[in-house]
Parts: C-alpha cells; structure tokens; sequence
C-alpha cells in the first residue's frame, strides 16, 4: 500500500509542472508536486513570455491578481535584435524583434488582449508556484522520483527525500513527468522520441554591470557581438542578454561538444563579460556560471496510459524563438482540463489520447523551428565574411570591407541587411508562437476544410473559429462600460458557447444538455441588450458564424465545435458533439 495517494503527481515544479499544478488546483483537483531541488530556477534562463503563455497567466487570474506584469520587463524594451562588434564598440546592425515593429505591434494589438514581455523563469516560476499552493497543491522540496508502476486503477510512483535518502511511494490516478530534458519518466515510460540530444555545449554567465549608457537608447533583449578569433567556433559570436533592464545581464558563450565542458571560474567569466561589452574599466560582478548542451529531440507520443510528459520532458531544444516555457506551460493548458473531467466523471478516459494528439506536433514544430533558427545565423556570418577565413586578423578585414565605398562594399551592406532582416523568423515568428491547430478526437469539424494560411504561417498569426484552433479574440463592452476580451468569456475549466441574438435555441440546448451530461456551460449570447455587446462589430467580422450558430469553445480557449446557422435540434446536436469530444 502506498504512503500517500492524490489525485494527480507531478514530478517536477519547472513552468510545465507549476502551471500544471497551478492549474488543477484552479480546476479543484488534488495534486501533488515534487522538485528534486530545494528551490526552483537559480538562474533566469527561459524568459521570452509569448502572448499565449500570457493568455493562460489570464485565465489563472494572474495577470492582475499576482500582477504577473510587475515582475516582466514591457514589450517595448524588448526592442531591437542588435549586431555589434561589441556592446561599446561599433553596431552592425539591427532589426525589430519581439513585436515592436509598427505593423507587427498592430497585429499583436489586434490578435490577444495579453501582451508579450520578458519575464526570467526566477520570477515566473515562484508566481506559479505560489498560485498552485495556494490553491491546494502540496509541494515537496528535496524530492526526487525513482520509478513508477502502472495498475488498472492509477499508478504507484516511488520518490526518494534527498535529505533523509528515505524513500516513499504515492499512489495517483494520474502521473504527469514535468522533469526535463533528462527526464527519467519519459525514459521508464519508454516513450518514442525522434533526434539527438547534445549537438553542441553552451555556456551562461550571469552578471551585473550598469550598460545603461551603452544600451538605454537602443533597448533591446538581446545583443549579438561578433568577435573573429574568439573561441566560438572560430567565428567569435557571443551573446548578451538582459535579464533586468539595463544592470544585470546573462552571456551566452558556446564550446566544443567533443570536448569536456569547461571549468568556468570567475576570472574566465570576467574576461568574457569584459571582452563582449568592449569596456575593460566598467565594475562587473559575476553572479553564477553554468554549462549545457543544446539539443534536438522531440517526443512523437506524450502519453503511456495513464503517464504523460510535458514540457522539456517532451521537447529538447535549444533557446531560440524563446519557445521552451512559453510551450510547457501551453502543454499544461492542454491537458490540466482534460485530466481534470476524467477525475470528476465528466469525460472519459478517449478524452486523454487528444493531449498527445494535439501537442506532439507541436513538439515537432518547435523544436525543428529552433534548431533551424541557428542555421539562419549563417548568412550573416557569410555576409560579413566570417566563413572565408579562420584568420582572425583577414576575418576582421572582411567585416571592415563593409565600410568601403566600392560597389563590393555596396553589395555587402546589402548582404549584410538582407540577412538581419531574414533573423525575423527567429525573433518575430508570430505565426509559430499563436497559430497551433489541433486536429483530434476532442476537436469536432463536421467535415468544415481548414482555412488557408494566406500569409506566412510563421510570421503571421491568422485567426478562424475553425474548429481545432484557439477562439479568435475581439473587445466586447458592457453598458456599465466594462471591457472584456473574448478569450474572457471562455476558459477557467469550463466550457463555453457563444450565439448571438438568433441563438436562442443554442442557450436553451446548452443549458440542458449540460444538466443531463453533468457538466457547467458556460453560455454568452452577444448583441443588443445582453450583456456583452459587440459595438466595433469585430466579433461578427471574424467569428465566422451568422447571428443563430454556436461556437463551443473547451477550456483551453480552443473552439471544439462551430454551426454557422442554427439547426432544426440544438439539443440533439449539441449532446451528439460534447459526447463526441468528451469521450461519453
């Protein structure tokens, strides 16, 4: 018999296991976390926060209950991706990164109501903490997971106390490994994973120094010195990156994989630093070092029964596009709901297969989309010349041929400014960070085509009610003069559906349909004197459904269901597709 049972175990406190947590206490489901750690982040490593993660941050009440904004670094500071010779030294060039550009910030504007900022896993990770203990899970530090057996009825996972070495078992219904890249509950799930880990080593040096003269007039999160001859694969490109504006900065610094990782004391750290900012006099005080490896391995199935991985459990990449937590905490959106209807009866065990489904092409995209994110470097070291010599002295001669008045000159400028502007792929791919469409047995089209993409998939998010993808987001307004985000109207473990005026019919269905099938539909008809109103008629434009169709959204904002018109039977239609979805 186990020492102590939950609901749900979840091994690890990173983004994915405390938004987890966070959320299924949210959601009013016992649960249980473990970190093998005393704390959590001990250096600010993810930070890029994308306007999906922030929508989930929404619907947990955190983004004005915890002021989640408080603790990030505003969009606007984001900036510019700057090319530099050094932090001091000369500029190479830069682009518009993070939706700061004019017609990018508009379609973010236009896209969420949550806006995207930097927000370092120390700080995000303590807010989602405290929101899961608060709320009901209970933690335990200094714990590690051993191994775990699965039953009929749950499965039973054996921990270890680090400071005792006493171990102890848990039996759960579900057990969810939130453990990493190194996950030990992928590898005893035996889960299938496709690609390499360890394709190259990295170092992070964190330190503090006030670069506010170099750096306040050109904002930027990430600043990109190159550097020939310095020992980053003979081409010398280091990276600084703020952590808080503009005094405390992490540096990026690479070293050969088929060595051993170095030793990197403080005096290596220094110089480091030193050389990247271009100022030997400025104070830097060195906070902490560490080394690790990048890599490319995704898991092409999430899911063991009843043990699910997620997070960097699930996607093993390196940190460009800044996709790592902002998708972990989207896998946590994706399956706390689901886990949550199955331990209340509201859905059946079919539900579970959907998370797997729908989020390992994910894993898919994003690490593939990460990966080839470095390889687009390329054209900017071969513009600069970087890539025809090994001489440091010749490199340097080429990077300098770009100040030249030749037509050569011209045409390396040229060069120069194409293969900057191509980096919008990594740091301006809207489309990658918003456009997910899931395709599974808990989304119902009714044989409804997928809407084109009719721009750049990548760059551009496109909103649709197609079924699969998330709720497009418009303001809706009150008499009272309250403002609310579609998006609003939806989530916080409930189903939604939204008619309008002629929907009447829909409002009645949902109202019983949801009676006999036990669950809480949450119903807004939109128009004229209800009360939220669509004054901007932006609703009605891309809503996709006429004034008497439904839209049934799930939990996690993505629309399950759509009828453009009403139909002879709301009831019958409705019970058939949440049946359907729920796995009844």
């Amino acid at each position: 018999m186990a020492n102590y049972s939950t609901d749900v175990l979840i091994v690890g406190m990173g983004p994915a296991g405390g938004a987890m947590a966070a959320l299924l206490s949210s959601y009013g489901i016992e649960n249980m976390a473990i970190n093998r750690y005393r704390w959590l982040a001990n250096t600010p490593r993810a930070h890029i926060t994308n306007q999906r993660t922030m929508e989930v941050i929404r619907d947990l009440g955190l983004e004005v209950e915890q002021e989640a904004y408080l603790y990030a670094t505003a969009q606007e500071y984001l900036g510019n991706n700057v090319f530099c010779e050094s932090i001091a030294g000369e500029e190479i060039g830069r682009m518009y990164s993070w939706g700061t550009h004019p017609k990018s910030k508009a379609e973010h504007l236009l896209s969420s109501p949550s806006l995207m900022n930097d927000l370092p896993q120390t700080y995000f990770e303590p807010i989602l903490l405290n929101t899961a203990c608060s709320r009901g899970t209970q933690p335990r530090m200094s714990t590690e997971y051993v191994s775990h057996v699965q039953d009929a009825d749950g499965v039973t996972t054996t921990c270890r106390d680090r400071l005792t070495g006493a171990e102890f078992t848990v039996h759960s219904k579900f057990l969810i490994g939130a453990d990493g890249s190194n996950s030990k509950v992928a590898e005893h799930a035996g889960l299938p994973f496709e690609g390499k880990m360890g394709v190259a080593g990295s170092m992070n040096i964190v330190f503090k120094a006030d670069l506010t003269k170099y750096v306040a007039h050109r904002p930027s999160v990430l600043y990109w010195v190159m550097q020939p001859g310095a020992d980053v694969g003979g081409i010398g490109m280091g990276l600084v990156r703020m952590v808080r504006p503009w005094n405390e900065w992490l540096i990026n610094w690479g070293y050969d994989i088929n060595q051993p990782a170095p030793q990197v004391d403080d005096a290596f750290a220094t110089k480091v630093a030193r050389d990247l900012i271009g100022d030997p006099d400025i104070p830097i005080e060195i906070t902490s070092t560490s080394t690790w490896t990048v890599n490319n391995m995704f898991a092409t199935h999430l899911q063991k029964d009843r043990v699910f991985i997620m997070g960097d459990a699930a996607h093993r990449h390196p940190p460009s596009n800044g996709l790592g937590s902002n998708t972990s905490i989207q896998d946590a959106f994706n399956l706390a709901w689901k886990v949550a209807m199955v331990v209340k009866g509201e859905a059946g065990m079919g539900l579970l297969e959907s998370y797997s489904a729908e989020r390992a092409p994910v894993a898919r995209q994003i690490v593939t989309r990460a990966n080839k994110s470095i390889d687009e470097f390329g054209p900017i070291f071969k513009s600069l010349g970087l890539l025809d010599s090994v001489d440091p002295v010749k490199m340097q001669e080429n990077m300098d041929a770009r100040c030249g008045t030749t037509p050569e000159a011209e045409a390396q400028r040229n060069a120069i400014r194409e293969a900057i502007a191509n980096k919008v792929y990594e740091f301006d791919a809207h489309g990658v960070e918003m456009n997910q469409r899931y395709k599974s047995n808990a989304v119902e089209t009714d044989g409804q085509p997928e809407p084109a993409f009719t721009e750049d998939a990548d760059l551009h998010f496109q909103q649709t009610s197609w079924p699969g993808a998330r709720i497009p987001h418009a303001w809706l307004f009150s008499d009272a003069g309250a403002k609310a985000s579609t998006l609003d109207l939806c989530g916080h473990g409930k189903f939604s559906l939204l008619t309008g005026p002629g929907g009447a019919g829909w409002a009645e269905a949902a109202a019983a349909i949801g009676a006999e099938l036990g669950l809480k539909i949450n119903v807004h008809i939109i128009g004229p004197r209800r009360p939220w109103q669509d004054f901007t008629g932006d609703w009605a434009r891309i809503s996709e459904i006429s004034d008497s169709g439904a839209l049934l959204v799930r939990p996690d904002h993505h629309v399950a269901w759509r009828s453009a018109n009403a139909v002879a039977d709301p009831a019958a239609e409705l019970r058939r597709v949440l049946k359907t979805v729920l796995s009844r």
